[in-house]
C-alpha cells in the first residue's frame, strides 16, 4: 500500500464492527450488550449532571462507574464543562445502529452534547439522502433538551482521496455532487455564516484535504482538528511513511481549529466505549447555541478518557485564544483532572511547538491529576506561531510512535486547543 503505513488499514470504517463480532451480539438486548462491552473494556465512566458539581457512584448495566471530574475550572470562571461527542454513524450512511436510537444511548452515557453525522457521499450512495437528512434533524430536535442535553444534527462531507469533513448547524447538506473538492466545500460553507466544520481523521485519506490547503476566508468557521478518533491519536499520523504531523501541516498552513476527539461510532452502542475519543466544551449553558459559540472560541480539549476535565491558560488567555506578543515569557496554569479514580496519578505535560515534519517539544512539566501546573516557557513568534499542550500517562506508550525518543511517544490523555502567537 503505497503512500501511506499498512497499519493504517485499521481506520476503515469495517473496524467499528470488528470489536464485538456481529454474529455474536445480533440476538442480544441494548443493556445485555453494553454489560459485555463493560465487562471487555473495564468500567465505564458517568460523568456529572450538567449543573452538578459531582455526580454519586452509579451503575449502568450492573456496573459500578465512577463520576469523573467536577465541572467547575480550577483557573477560570463563568463556564462549565461538558462532555461531548460530535462525530457519529447510523444506518443511514454505513453504521450498524438505527438512528432513532442514537442520542438516547448517548445521553445514557453521560454525554451532555452529541451529534448525528452520518456520511454525505455522491447520490446517496452509502450516505444520506435528503429524507434522511430531515429524519436527522427531527431526531436530534426531539432529543434535544436545552440545559441539560444538547443533541446537534450534522453530516461527514467524504472524498475518498480528499478526505473527510464534519459540518454541523446548516439548514443543508452539501455532497460530492454540491461540492466536489475541499475548496468547493469551503465555499459552500462561506455562503451559510452559521456552519461549523472539522477536519476528521487527518492524514487517514492519501490527499489530505489538498495538503491543508488554507483558505482564508473559512478560516473561522473551521472549528476543529481530531487528535482523538476511535481509539487512535493522530499526532504522528503517516510519520514513519514520510508524511508531516497532521497537527504541524494543519497548523503550519494557517488554519486556527480546536482540538477535538471523537468516537467516530459505527455501532449500535453509541457513548459507551470507554477509550474512544470525546471532546471537552466549555460552555456558558448546555444549549446548542451555547454549544456552537464554545466551538467558535475554540474552548475545546481532546481526550480518550471519560470524565476528564481540562482547562489551560497562557498569560491568562484560554487556550483557543491569541496572545499578542511576538516574543514573551509565557505561563501557563493548567487544571486536569479525572476525579477520585485517577487520585495521585502522575501525569505530564508536553508543549508543543512547530517542528517541520512532527511537533518540537520544548518543555515538558511532570504533575499529578488533580493539581494545578504552573510552568513558564519562553515563546518566539519566529519560531513559529502555535503553541499546544499535550497531557499524557507516562506508564503507557504510545501505540503509533514517532521519531525515536520523542517526548510524545507516551500515551496521549488529552490536547488543548492552541494559542496563537500574534504580534
Amino acid at each position: 500500500m503505497s503512500g501511506f503505513d499498512s497499519h493504517h488499514c485499521h481506520h476503515h470504517h469495517d473496524d467499528a464492527r470488528d470489536e464485538v463480532p456481529y454474529g455474536q451480539v445480533s440476538f442480544v438486548p441494548a443493556m445485555a450488550r453494553r454489560a459485555l462491552l463493560a465487562g471487555a473494556g473495564g468500567a465505564l465512566m458517568l460523568a456529572a449532571l450538567p449543573g452538578t458539581a459531582r455526580a454519586a457512584q452509579t451503575k449502568v448495566a450492573g456496573v459500578a462507574t465512577a463520576a469523573g471530574a467536577a465541572r467547575a475550572s480550577k483557573i477560570t470562571q463563568g463556564t462549565t464543562l461538558v462532555h461531548a461527542d460530535m462525530h457519529n454513524h447510523t444506518v443511514m450512511s454505513d453504521g450498524d445502529g438505527s438512528a432513532a436510537n442514537a442520542f438516547a444511548s448517548m445521553r445514557e452515557a453521560g454525554l451532555d452534547v452529541a451529534a448525528l453525522t452520518d456520511h454525505a457521499t455522491l447520490f446517496a450512495i452509502e450516505g444520506l439522502s435528503s429524507g434522511e437528512w430531515r429524519t436527522t434533524g427531527d431526531l436530534a430536535n426531539a432529543a434535544n433538551d436545552p440545559g441539560q442535553f444538547t443533541a446537534i444534527r450534522g453530516f461527514e462531507w467524504s472524498h475518498p482521496l480528499q478526505g473527510h469533513i464534519n459540518v454541523w448547524n446548516t439548514s443543508d447538506f452539501a455532497d460530492l455532487a454540491r461540492a466536489s473538492s475541499p475548496g468547493s466545500l469551503y465555499s459552500w460553507l462561506t455562503g451559510r455564516p452559521g456552519g461549523l466544520a472539522s477536519f476528521n481523521h487527518p492524514g487517514r485519506e492519501a490527499g489530505r484535504f489538498s495538503n491543508f490547503s488554507f483558505n482564508a476566508s473559512a478560516r473561522n468557521q473551521l472549528v476543529g482538528l481530531e487528535m482523538f478518533n476511535r481509539t487512535d491519536d493522530y499526532i504522528f499520523e503517516g510519520w514513519s511513511s514520510g508524511m508531516t504531523s497532521p497537527l504541524v501541516a494543519c497548523l503550519n498552513a494557517g488554519w486556527r481549529p480546536g482540538l477535538t476527539g471523537v468516537t467516530d461510532e459505527h455501532g449500535t452502542t453509541w457513548g459507551f466505549h470507554e477509550g474512544k475519543g470525546r471532546s471537552g466544551l466549555w460552555v456558558t449553558e448546555n444549549t446548542r447555541d451555547a454549544v456552537f459559540a464554545a466551538m467558535l472560541a475554540r474552548r475545546s480539549f481532546a481526550t480518550r478518557v471519560s470524565g476528564l476535565r481540562v482547562d489551560a491558560t497562557a498569560n491568562g488567555v484560554r487556550m483557543g485564544g491569541v496572545l499578542n506578543t511576538a516574543v514573551a515569557d509565557v505561563r501557563f496554569l493548567v487544571d486536569v483532572d479525572r476525579g477520585p479514580e485517577w487520585d495521585g496519578k502522575p501525569l505530564r505535560i508536553q508543549v508543543l511547538r512547530p517542528g517541520t515534519s512532527v511537533p518540537t517539544v520544548v518543555n515538558v512539566v511532570d504533575t499529578v491529576n488533580g493539581a494545578v501546573a504552573d510552568f513558564t516557557v519562553r515563546l518566539n513568534a519566529a519560531d513559529g506561531n502555535w503553541v499546544v499542550l499535550r497531557v499524557s500517562d507516562p506508564a503507557v506508550a504510545n501505540g503509533t510512535p514517532g521519531p525515536a525518543g520523542h517526548p510524545c511517544n507516551d500515551f496521549g490523555v488529552a490536547y488543548t486547543s492552541p494559542w496563537w502567537l500574534q504580534p
